[in-house]
């Protein structure tokens, strides 16, 4: 099992790398940018008094910036979740973009002067605020593991001229799904979450890989990153483990 996690975790600094080298001037026209909860070692609650307030024991963040035409992740960065994040995750996600896009995020605060900082005022950025009912007082498990109806959502525009019909962040949360579909660690109620922080990382980079590149998306009949024009076929396993030579040669 060591040497599995070993070999996963060496792939998925590969992984890591290429896509930071790789996926960069992107032709998008829109994207939807979203975070998504899970926890490293043990939940926030549960850390031992010794390791509270270290990052990798208790919450940990995904933040993601997907294309909804190609369904590409352009940019995901893992850390927690508060403001000088919300800034590198920005700053990372402006980097890989060619073109003037149309920025849709959710209501967290911080947002706003992130893309100011990163994009200033080459960007359509609008924000979509969604509000929730009550949670309901019924024990059942059922209502207890059912989200929380939505009462209403409103969109805010922030910067440029964003089309009101493209002000969404549907796209971005269904990939929230895929992730936990996806990677076992983001499996809610189960055992199956990291213990170890760089097992997480290297899990989300190569599923990213492997999504990117390698999936064939059900909708478009081709991978996210040949309809972004970043490859031209589809990516074989053995193409994406081959990123562990190519991780090597450039090392030596």
């Amino acid at each position: 099992m060591n040497t599995v996690l070993k070999l996963l975790t060496e792939l998925g600094e590969a992984c890591a790398q290429f896509h930071d080298e790789h996926v960069r001037n992107v032709q998008a026209k829109r994207i939807q940018c979203d975070e998504i909860w899970q926890f490293c070692y043990a939940k926030a609650k549960n850390v031992p008094a010794e390791k509270k307030g270290q990052f990798g024991y208790g919450d940990v963040w995904t933040w993601t910036g997907i294309d909804p035409d190609t369904k590409l992740i352009v940019s995901y960065l893992i850390g927690p979740r508060h403001p000088p994040m919300a800034y590198e995750f920005m700053k990372d996600l402006a980097s890989r973009l060619a073109t003037r896009v149309q920025l849709s995020t959710d209501g967290l605060t911080w947002y706003e002067d992130a893309v100011d900082h990163a994009f200033g005022i080459d960007v359509d950025f609008a924000m979509v605020t969604k509000r929730f009912g009550n949670v309901s007082a019924d024990p059942s498990a059922a209502a207890r593991y059912s989200p929380a109806r939505i009462t209403g959502i409103i969109k805010e525009v922030i910067r440029g001229n964003p089309v009101d019909r493209h002000i969404s962040t549907s796209y971005v949360e269904r990939q929230n799904l895929t992730m936990r579909m996806a990677m076992r660690r983001f499996t809610r109620l189960t055992n199956g979450f990291s213990k170890k922080l760089e097992n997480h990382i290297a899990a989300n980079a190569l599923h990213f890989a492997h999504y990117n590149f390698c999936r064939v998306h059900q909708t478009l009949r081709v991978t996210p990153a040949m309809e972004a024009k970043l490859t031209n076929h589809v990516w074989s396993l053995e193409e994406l483990i081959g990123l562990l030579d190519r991780r090597s040669e450039v090392a030596a």
